[in-house]
């Protein structure tokens, strides 16, 4: 594996990514990669070479080297590095593909047209596809830790195990080269792979929390923006008044005054009343 390309390839994700990304990065770069290739590599080497077994029959050593080491710690490390920043290219991949996009875009409408605003920034697509990015590298990580706990039980590794297994005549005893050693790795191993997945855990909260905080600060300045509401009125079913309850309360009204009749006499009253008996002159 050329490890000098996959850190080129890897570095533009940084380009992208949050704080908790960059911190990320930086773990598997610093604390996986370059332990894996300055020390891990030398401390394995041919583990089947330093497995012992006190019995010389042929076939018998290989059979239980085998069985207790289906797939050897450092290749399962190698596969795991490289199952887990494959999401992280995906989202290279989509910038680029923007960016594409961009190019055509501007080449069939000018110079100054514009498709996005940032290709890099995280919304729409890109945002999706950065978050789905983080569920699978956390699926990949706790997918691999339970590997390596279920094929070895365990992630120390013993210094002898019995061996009773066809061409073996009887039980044997079989001695792991360096247990101690490669015990302290395995654990440091796990411990950088623990911290990975507690950072891509903040990062997607803090991808969540980030959204809906845009999302809020979206939707309350739509409503502050938005034009107020007539005020509906309110008439009485009783009335011909159209002015609102709340105007109506505050109104005050004042009677009319009495018309000023002037005083009939007595005579006169008295003809109109003969003349037309229904008229009331109250």
């Amino acid at each position: 594996m050329d490890w000098k390309t996959f850190q080129a390839l890897l570095s533009g994700v940084n380009k992208y990514s949050t704080a908790f990304g960059r911190i990320w990065l930086s773990v598997v770069f610093v604390f996986r990669v370059l332990v894996y290739v300055v020390a891990a590599e030398r401390v394995w080497g041919d583990e089947q070479k330093d497995f012992d077994c006190n019995i010389k029959q042929p076939g018998c050593p290989n059979v239980c080297y085998d069985h207790f080491f289906p797939i050897s710690h450092i290749r399962l490390w190698a596969l795991q590095l490289i199952f887990v920043t494959c999401p992280s290219l995906l989202v290279v991949m989509h910038v680029k593909y923007r960016d594409e996009r961009e190019r055509k875009y501007r080449a069939k409408h000018g110079a100054d047209a514009k498709l996005y605003d940032d290709t890099g920034k995280k919304h729409g697509g890109l945002w999706w596809t950065y978050l789905i990015s983080l569920f699978v590298k956390t699926g990949i990580e706790v997918g691999f830790l339970y590997i390596l706990h279920h094929i070895y039980n365990s992630f120390q590794l013993p210094r002898v195990v019995k061996c009773q297994i066809f061409p073996c005549p009887n039980v044997v005893d079989c001695y792991i080269g360096r247990p101690t050693e490669k015990t302290m790795f395995t654990y440091f191993m796990v411990g950088a792979s623990g911290v990975c997945i507690v950072l891509n855990i903040c990062e997607i909260f803090y991808l969540l929390a980030k959204r809906i905080s845009s999302c809020a600060k979206k939707t309350k300045r739509q409503r502050e923006q938005a034009v107020p509401l007539c005020k509906q009125q309110f008439r009485d079913q009783d009335s011909n008044c159209t002015l609102p309850l709340q105007d109506l309360e505050h109104k005050q009204y004042k009677p009319k005054a009495k018309l000023d009749i002037p005083p009939m006499d007595y005579k006169m009253s008295v003809f109109m009343r003969a003349s037309a008996p229904n008229l009331s002159l109250a």
